[in-house]
């Protein structure tokens, strides 16, 4: 259940049994959010998320990257994705690291799928915390594919949690 007043989006979700009340705003300046989607994304939301000119990022297409480029990293991905099993976190969090320590600081960004386990939430906050980042929400793709551990590390660090459609419908 959401509520959406004057740019204030107020949200109840209950995630098998974890409740959560939230409010938050994307703020005056919505292109310098910066919003972690836990799970996929849709293409409706991503395309969203360009309209208001923030960087839309997926992990699974920086993973298909480094795959088409045949780096040791994608090829490490690679191994993993053909043996049916996830990419692991430290190569996972190689090919993200890439990504987080050149763009610009105050650039906004919609990181979809990044990141799924609590060791990868744990790094990556750490980098919010080294470069002085802020999030400004955490949106949930599809509740079905969300490690409700990498959510309640968000939430406990007082990151407002939404659902995607909410969030991009504002």
């Amino acid at each position: 259940m959401a509520s959406v007043r004057g740019g204030e989006i107020t949200l109840y979700i209950d995630l098998g049994g974890l409740h959560i009340l939230s409010s938050f705003s994307l703020g005056g300046s919505p292109t310098k959010a910066k919003v972690l989607v836990l799970g996929p994304i849709s293409s409706v939301s991503a395309d969203r998320s360009r309209s208001l000119n923030l960087e839309h990022v997926s992990s699974a297409d920086m993973i298909k990257q480094e795959i088409s480029r045949q780096t040791l990293i994608g090829f490490r991905a690679s191994q993993a994705l053909d043996r049916g099993c996830l990419v692991p976190d430290q190569t996972m969090l190689s090919i993200m690291r890439r990504w987080f320590w050149t763009r610009k600081p105050d650039a906004g960004f919609v990181l979809a799928d990044f990141p799924a386990t609590l060791l990868q939430g744990q790094v990556f906050e750490e980098w919010l915390d080294t470069r002085g980042v802020t999030l400004t929400a955490c949106a949930i793709g599809d509740e079905a594919l969300v490690s409700v551990a990498v959510l309640d590390h968000f939430r406990t660090h007082g990151v407002a949690i939404c659902d995607v459609e909410t969030l991009f419908a504002a």
